[in-house]
């Protein structure tokens, strides 16, 4: 989806307010994993799926609803559909390899680049 990675750079480095449907603990609705993160969608987007852009939220280590914070990286995915946004709190960084390894859970399944700036 490198194609399509402009409409996902604008958001870098902003805050954005994540709307949570994957809690942090909470099995994934079809496949086999408990989601060790928070997961949701940034409200009144559209991604290529036609439905909101999703997002990890990392440094937030407990089940939440919602959460504003700052958009650290873009997950662009080669082989899906659409691509994933990284949220973090103010202040706090990850190395692409942290997370790499936080998001394995996940991105395991895709081919994938991390996009920091």
């Amino acid at each position: 989806m490198l194609k399509d990675i402009e409409k996902y750079r604008f958001y870098l480095n902003k805050e954005v307010l994540v709307k949570v449907d994957r809690k942090l603990g909470e099995k994934h609705p079809n496949f086999d994993f408990i989601y060790p993160v928070n997961y949701g969608y940034i409200p009144n987007t559209l991604s290529e799926d036609n439905e909101e852009i999703d997002a990890y939220i990392l440094g937030i280590f407990y089940p939440i609803d919602e959460f504003k914070g700052i958009c650290k990286a873009i997950i662009c995915r080669y082989d899906d559909n659409e691509n994933k946004l990284i949220i973090v709190p103010k202040n706090k960084n990850y190395t692409i390899e942290q997370l790499d390894a936080l998001l394995e859970f996940q991105e395991r399944f895709f081919k994938h680049k991390i996009i920091i700036e």
